[in-house]
């Protein structure tokens, strides 16, 4: 079917570039409306390629996101549904214990790397991986190469030698086979060079490649180049929606690392025979780090952020540059799932079977073509029955259904229910004026966990509520 699609000039079989920021807002690059932040490259990606701007996380944190669109299942079906770390165990102070969620990625799972692999291209890893122990590595789930990917989360540091004790608990940590830095060297800077070299030699070879750059940043730590703080520090004003200077500098070298990727691509002359796309894992992190006073970062207009099955903690940024195929400069509205970049790469990679065999999520290249295109799916469906801490939130699942959204709390059973299209920001709540579309949408809700066998949160014999 990917046939159709191709205009002159575009690969057969491209290499395939996934450049996944970490915890990357919806609204933090210019081009999607920060204040303070400066994203050059990004935006000229945009301008070269199509800006989603109803694109989803496939969940509101970081392993299930990664695991779905590795695999192209949900993370309900994966069970996979928090982070790592957090699958080990939930607070046991709670009214609920939290749903059971695995910690590694089992081994049954194929994921596109692995495809891409057997179907001759060179896989790379470099940066974060997040999905299990040793045994389940990125080496163990098709990546030909890994470099700096751990079943952590975050760095101790962004700074070499990148290691060192992590958290309240002291765990010591760091980022493998970065070795032979120098003092002030910056992870971001770092993983980007190792990138460079993944392309080089691929380009040496004459071999198609898939580079999966999974970047820290802007994770915790809130960590940037002194002088890239001191510069963004001179242009916080009254005003403005984004206010944390250093978190600006983190984004600022994230976007001068998708610049360095691209200028090499162009270098190589490989830039018109590969697939391009720019994400993030889920929505901004609306906390505090260490000894700052401002939060994070804001995903304003947006309610909430990581962590909350809000638009705020769902929504992210995704650019698409593929030549040949996507138009320059052009928006899509069409609401998409970064599920859906197992069968858009199955695709492009010209993996037919792949493409037609079961999953969640579908092959974007007719939105790619035309943005103005309908993929012909409206119902997205979100699990996270866990506690999450900034803000706070307690186990929930939601669905969207056109323009409607159905958000339902575990604790007690809660309805929220809410129109996008009239209410973007989910401040009206409407379960009470409309219950037979909540009842309807909660139905159907229900029937999803139930086909999935999704695991559910289940009272907490322990827990005594506080006396009033």
């Amino acid at each position: 079917m990917l046939a159709g699609w191709l205009c002159a000039g575009a690969a057969a079989r491209p290499n395939i570039v996934l450049i996944l920021a970490d915890d990357l807002g919806a609204h933090d690059l210019a081009c999607y409306g920060a204040d303070l932040h400066e994203t050059p490259h990004l935006d000229r990606l945009a301008r070269e390629g199509v800006r989603f701007t109803q694109a989803y996380a496939a969940s509101t944190v970081c392993s299930p996101t990664r695991a779905s669109l590795l695999t192209g299942k949900h993370p309900a079906r994966l069970h996979i549904t928090i982070w790592a770390e957090g699958s080990l165990a939930g607070p046991q102070n709670r009214a609920l214990l939290q749903g059971a969620s695995l910690h590694d990625l089992p081994h049954t799972e194929t994921t596109i790397a692995k495809h891409l692999q057997s179907a001759g291209y060179l896989t790379a890893l470099v940066g974060k991986w997040h999905l299990g122990g040793a045994g389940h590595f990125p080496e163990v789930h098709g990546f030909d190469v890994n470099i700096g990917g751990t079943h952590w989360g975050a760095p101790n540091t962004f700074f070499w030698p990148y290691r060192g004790g992590f958290g309240a608990g002291g765990e010591f940590r760091y980022v493998p086979h970065l070795e032979f830095g120098q003092p002030g060297e910056y992870l971001t800077d770092r993983l980007t060079d190792e990138a460079l070299r993944v392309i080089d030699r691929a380009a040496a070879d004459r071999k198609p490649f898939f580079l999966y750059l999974a970047h820290h940043a802007p994770h915790t730590p809130i960590e940037a180049k002194p002088a890239d703080v001191a510069y963004f520090e001179k242009k916080l004003r009254p005003g403005l929606n984004h206010r944390n200077a250093t978190y600006a500098a983190m984004v600022k070298s994230l976007d001068e690392s998708v610049g360095r990727v691209l200028a090499r691509l162009a270098e190589r002359r490989l830039e018109r025979d590969t697939l391009v796309v720019f994400a993030s894992d889920n929505g901004g992190y609306l906390g505090t780090d260490r000894r700052q006073s401002v939060p994070v970062t804001t995903n304003a207009p947006l309610r909430s952020g990581k962590g909350s099955l809000y638009e705020g903690g769902l929504r992210v940024p995704l650019i698409v540059k593929w030549p040949g195929v996507t138009p320059a400069g052009q928006a899509s509205a069409e609401p998409v799932v970064l599920t859906d970049l197992f069968r858009t790469f199955a695709g492009a990679a010209q993996l037919a079977d792949l493409a037609r065999a079961p999953g969640d999520g579908l092959d974007l290249a007719p939105a790619l073509h035309d943005p103005a295109a309908r993929l012909g799916r409206d119902t997205f469906f979100f699990h996270y029955p866990h506690y999450y801490h900034a803000p706070p939130s307690t186990p929930a699942s939601a669905v969207r259904e056109g323009d409607w959204k159905l958000v339902e709390y575990f604790e007690g059973g809660r309805l929220e229910l809410f129109n996008l299209r009239d209410d973007p920001g989910e401040a009206r709540d409407l379960a009470r004026q409309e219950p037979a579309k909540a009842a309807h949408m909660r139905s159907k809700l229900a029937a999803w966990r139930e086909s999935v066998g999704a695991s559910l949160p289940t009272p907490n014999p322990n827990f005594r509520p506080a006396k009033k």
